[in-house]
């Protein structure tokens, strides 16, 4: 049965995100609160919580993962990263915004998109997903929480606990800003291509 995390959205209590931080650190899949919907998160060396979220999903291997990173120094590690590239960034993180850029060499080639060498990252808005990554020490592998079938993602933490706990090892309940998919830009294009819109304004 999935741990169950009622984590205070302003003033989140350390010991619960370090808690919640333990199952990510031992491989586990969490369902954890954004600024756009919850998402299924795991660390990005532990593959068979990959593959646990691609199944949850009920996606194939080529479906992309998004990097949730705490902030642009942290993208610069994993995305190459030019000069106009960092004044976008700079200009909307923290956000509800999906950037797709090229990958740099930390970035696994399984993660990485299969012809372009791309990978989505993003820097959300939220106090909880912010100490969970801080208390990590390093990013999240992350995907909409959003079921086969259902018409939009799910948003409620207990419905989340209800629907998964056994499938996934822990729920991070918390106030979420937005429900709904980050809006996604392509980076790698010149100017900036709107992928997919979403929760926030582009441009």
């Amino acid at each position: 049965m999935a741990q169950y995390f009622v984590i205070h959205a302003e003033n989140p209590q350390t010991r619960l995100i370090q808690q919640a931080a333990q199952w990510l650190k031992q491989g586990g899949v969490l369902a954890c609160p954004t600024d756009s919907s919850y998402a299924l998160v795991c660390l990005m060396e532990f593959k068979e919580a990959q593959t646990r979220i691609r199944r949850l999903r009920g996606v194939d291997d080529e479906h992309p993962f998004t990097l949730i990173c705490r902030d642009l120094a942290e993208i610069g590690t994993y995305a190459k990263v030019n000069n106009s590239q960092f004044r976008l960034l700079k200009a909307m993180t923290p956000g509800a915004y999906t950037f797709l850029l090229e990958a740099s060499r930390e970035v696994p080639r399984r993660l990485q998109h299969p012809k372009r060498s791309t990978i989505g990252l993003r820097v959300p808005k939220h106090v909880v997903t912010q100490a969970l990554l801080e208390s990590l020490d390093s990013p999240l592998l992350s995907m909409t929480l959003q079921l086969p079938g259902d018409e939009a993602p799910m948003s409620v933490g207990w419905e989340i606990r209800e629907a998964l706990e056994h499938q996934i090892d822990a729920v991070i309940d918390s106030d979420i800003v937005h429900v709904g998919a980050t809006t996604v830009v392509d980076l790698t294009q010149d100017p900036p291509e709107l992928v997919r819109a979403g929760v926030a304004p582009w441009p």
